[in-house]
């Protein structure tokens, strides 16, 4: 166990013939009781500095851990939000390109229809014209027979 300054200061000496001399042995103790108390007193005080330098380092590990977490943390939702926004992108372009499928295919069919539609107006406008050049031949048979110059022999000019 250590010597406290008190242990000093009470400690007594055996005395004897020759011994020292009683005043300067005292004054000398004084003295090192007084650099001793100093020295406890300072290395308290670095101890307590010690242990406030040893809680700033706890502290600033468990900033740096904290930190380390946080980064740690904004990396995965970086990566998650890459991951998100590359899946949102393929079902976008999924979308699209069913959409552009869809609009061909509707815009095809509606050409099939269109071409069936005409190649029926087609047929219709020949069948048209056939009926149309019977009726006119037909119309021009009749203005040429001759059952009309047995109504009217002479052509009748400007009435």
């Amino acid at each position: 166990m250590p010597l406290t300054p008190l242990d000093i200061h009470n400690k007594e000496f055996k005395r004897s013939l020759r011994g020292y001399n009683e005043d300067e042995v005292n004054d000398f103790l004084d003295r090192v009781i007084k650099d001793y108390e100093a020295l406890i007193r300072q290395n308290k005080e670095l101890e307590e500095r010690c242990a406030q330098m040893e809680e700033q380092v706890r502290h600033f590990k468990s900033m740096e851990e904290s930190l380390s977490k946080s980064i740690m943390l904004a990396q995965e939702t970086s990566e998650e939000l890459k991951v998100n926004a590359r899946k949102e992108a393929q079902l976008v372009i999924r979308e699209a390109e069913k959409n552009a499928d869809r609009i061909v295919q509707d815009a095809l069919n509606k050409a099939r229809r269109t071409a069936l539609e005409l190649d029926e107006v087609k047929k219709q406008a020949a069948v048209f014209r056939a009926r149309f050049r019977s009726l006119m031949q037909a119309q021009t048979e009749m203005l040429e027979s001759t059952e009309w110059d047995k109504i009217a022999p002479e052509p009748i000019e400007d009435i």
